[in-house]
């Protein structure tokens, strides 16, 4: 559920002080369409700024669906002078929203053509505002959100190794938490992961290596640790990081790098 208040200040941005381009009298319908195929997300948010401004969504396609140039992803009836004034925020946040879920889907099809198991996470590179709409877009996609906020999962960084040594980290970090959770530990050499998981890593991130050295990475690790790779993976490096054993793909560029998907909103 989003936050009005949140729609709120989307809409005074846009809007400004003393809007007279949208007073436009009558009632109309209107249409979001796609222009280009991709994976629809942010419809939520999108109907979410309609219904603020009293206009109706008669009908909409389901978060996560495919679709292909000329589709129609929602439909509205209402003011024209709400609708106008709901349209360039509405498409904005969709078509955003649904450029990761995009990314996040092709990312997705890349690793389970090697390797049906491997998942695809987002990261906390999110835009600050709107890191709810861009987390359930990656969700849309296929993608798992990884951690929503710090309070989610404590991450050994390499920050704190360098404070306090790998082992002490570890340890610190577990005194500190809950046992309901987890500890993730981000190691940048093959060797020091195992040393991770005796010390009690739940998840041991290998940060920065590339395919091969991420393999030698994995097969040092006991089964029962999960193993995430992550570090400037591209879509087009998925699947030779999908074919690493590797647990988790997590990738930055789901959020922080998607172009927005091209959508049109079209009254009358």
């Amino acid at each position: 559920m989003l936050d009005p208040e949140q729609v709120a200040r989307w809409l005074r941005e846009d809007l400004g002080h003393h809007d007279v381009t949208n007073h436009v009298p009558g009632e109309t319908t209107g249409r979001l369409v796609a222009k280009e195929p991709g994976v629809v997300a942010g419809l939520d948010a999108a109907e979410a700024v309609f219904d603020y401004l009293e206009v109706d969504v008669t009908e909409r396609l389901e978060e996560g669906a495919h679709v292909h140039s000329g589709d129609v992803v929602l439909r509205t009836e209402g003011p024209a002078k709400a609708t106008l004034r709901a349209e360039r925020v509405a498409v904005n946040i969709s078509g955003h929203a649904s450029g990761i879920a995009t990314r996040t889907r092709r990312a997705v099809d890349a690793a389970h053509e090697v390797n049906e198991g491997v998942r695809i996470a987002g990261t906390r590179k999110t835009t600050p505002g709107l890191r709810g709409v861009e987390k359930r877009a990656v969700v849309a996609g296929g993608g798992d959100t990884h951690r929503l906020d710090l309070s989610h999962m404590v991450m050994v960084k390499d920050n704190h190794v360098a404070e306090m040594g790998l082992e002490g980290a570890i340890t610190h970090f577990r005194e500190q938490a809950s046992f309901a959770t987890k500890v993730e530990v981000e190691v940048e050499e093959p060797e020091d992961a195992p040393r991770a998981a005796e010390a009690g890593a739940d998840i041991v991130l290998l940060d920065n290596m590339d395919p091969a050295t991420t393999e030698e990475a994995v097969e040092l690790l006991p089964d029962d640790v999960l193993s995430e790779a992550s570090g400037g993976i591209r879509v087009s490096d998925v699947p030779a990081y999908a074919a690493t054993g590797v647990d988790v793909i997590s990738m930055g560029s789901l959020t922080h790098s998607a172009p927005s998907l091209d959508l049109s909103f079209r009254t009358g």
